[in-house]
């Protein structure tokens, strides 16, 4: 008996070995691992990301969330390598903050050769702690202009390149960068090229490539809020940071004009679905596309009094379905369309509105598609019911048999049984007059 027990308590604790074995692995895995990340997060590395596109709501976010991850993993310096014609006012003061405020030094560099840091991109290389130019490309002609590239309107344009001048001149201030060149290319739109700009302390560093500009950034002083920093490029490692879906999709749909258009697309479509419920198709893809354009104007500079016309617009259009209002509610849902699409991204801080070549041909199809669905809807309404009862009333027939005050009718393809107050004899024309129970009241024609 006690040779037994023995064998049983053996036999427990072998799972347990087992287990306590296993544990251990796992122990010894997960420390593996937090080491191997620790060291990978203290290792010299630098940050590049490229911005080659206009410059947007989904660019800022980009840059913000690239200018946070360098200082999470404590990358030396980040490198915007950049190749922009402009874009948004607003997006570009939000970049321009947070390169000014950046906690990691921030290097932009306009390559490849033939690049360039056009109007909001100027601001963008003015404000780095290190602007550098590849050999062949140019920055300048920074002068505000409208969402269609035209000049601004005459009571915005002091206004606002004033603004631009002064903020010019304050990211001048602020970087040690020639204040008068960046003062001109707002006021007089002029640009340089990499050498002309070097020249003119607009920019710091001109380098052929990327490997050539880390090179020469060794040993680079940079002040920073009272503090010196020097840059250590030996041995570095580059790490790129590449965008994530969320800002691939915001950048799409981030310009005006197409959010206009998905806007624009999504009214049509939910229109559609409500003035003719069960076509579902129309009802999802507007869905989406209202959504879509919803998400984009949440970044944008949106005026909601342009919406509320929109809307309003939409209302006038539904209302036309259900009074004859003669074509007047149309009109007035086309106008009100109109004035909402010039005032939905006008702002008197923003330069940024709808392109005409974008706002005449999509008010004009969007107008033409309510208008023709309204009228559609209300004539199906105020036709005759082609089927059920209804449609039977009026309906001219034939009698089968004297109907006395009983018989049969042949209406409409189909024998009925049907009464009349009066004698009709057999073959005489006769009229629907009323329907109940599946049976017809009729009268003779010309009879009363």
């Amino acid at each position: 008996m006690p040779i037994f027990a023995t064998a049983i308590k053996r036999t427990s604790r072998k799972p347990r070995t087992i287990r306590a074995a296993a544990l251990s692995l796992a122990l010894l895995a997960c420390w593996l691992l937090l080491a191997q990340a620790s060291f990978a997060a203290i290792r010299p590395h630098y940050n590049v990301i490229e911005l080659r596109d206009t410059i947007n709501p989904a660019t800022e976010e980009f840059i913000k969330y690239a200018i946070t991850h360098s200082r999470e993993d404590n990358a030396e310096f980040l490198v915007i390598l950049l190749d922009t014609p402009g874009g948004l006012m607003t997006s570009m003061r939000g970049i321009a903050q947070a390169v000014l405020n950046s906690e990691v030094p921030i290097v932009v560099y306009v390559s490849p050769s033939g690049a360039q840091a056009a109007s909001a991109g100027v601001f963008l290389t003015a404000a780095a702690d290190i602007a550098a130019m590849a050999p062949g490309t140019n920055i300048g002609a920074a002068h505000p202009v409208t969402g269609g590239g035209g000049d601004l309107p005459s009571s915005m344009s002091e206004k606002v390149v004033n603004d631009m001048r002064a903020f010019a001149r304050s990211i001048a201030a602020h970087r040690g960068r020639n204040a008068e060149w960046l003062e001109q290319a707002v006021k007089s739109s002029i640009s340089a090229t990499a050498q002309e700009a070097f020249e003119e302390n607009v920019i710091d560093v001109v380098a052929p490539n990327l490997p050539a500009l880390i090179e020469k950034l060794d040993g680079w002083e940079i002040q920073r809020k009272g503090a010196s920093h020097v840059l250590n490029t030996k041995g570095i490692e580059k790490v790129n940071i590449d965008p994530g879906w969320q800002y691939s999709v915001l950048r799409i749909i981030g310009d005006p004009n197409l959010a206009y258009i998905l806007l624009m697309i999504g009214l049509a479509g939910l229109y559609f679905e409500l003035s003719s419920p069960g076509a579902i198709l129309p009802g999802v893809i507007g869905g989406i596309s209202l959504i879509l354009a919803l998400y984009a104007m949440q970044t944008l500079p949106v005026n909601y009094a342009g919406i509320l016309i929109i809307i309003l617009a939409v209302i006038f259009f539904i209302a036309e379905i259900k009074i004859s209002s003669h074509g007047m509610l149309s009109i007035a849902g086309v106008i009100c369309l109109v004035l909402g699409s010039l005032m939905l991204f006008h702002n008197p801080d923003q330069p940024m509105q709808i392109a005409w070549s974008v706002l005449l041909p999509t008010v004009a199809t969007v107008s033409i598609f309510f208008a023709s669905v309204a009228a559609l809807a209300f004539k199906a309404q105020a036709s005759r019911p082609q089927t059920g009862a209804e449609a039977l009333l009026g309906s001219i027939g034939e009698a089968r048999g004297d109907i006395d005050p009983e018989g049969r009718v042949f209406v409409n393809g189909e024998l009925w049984n049907a009464q009349s107050e009066g004698k009709i004899s057999s073959g005489e024309k006769v009229e629907v007059v009323e329907v109940y129970n599946l049976k017809l009241k009729v009268k003779k024609i010309g009879g009363r």
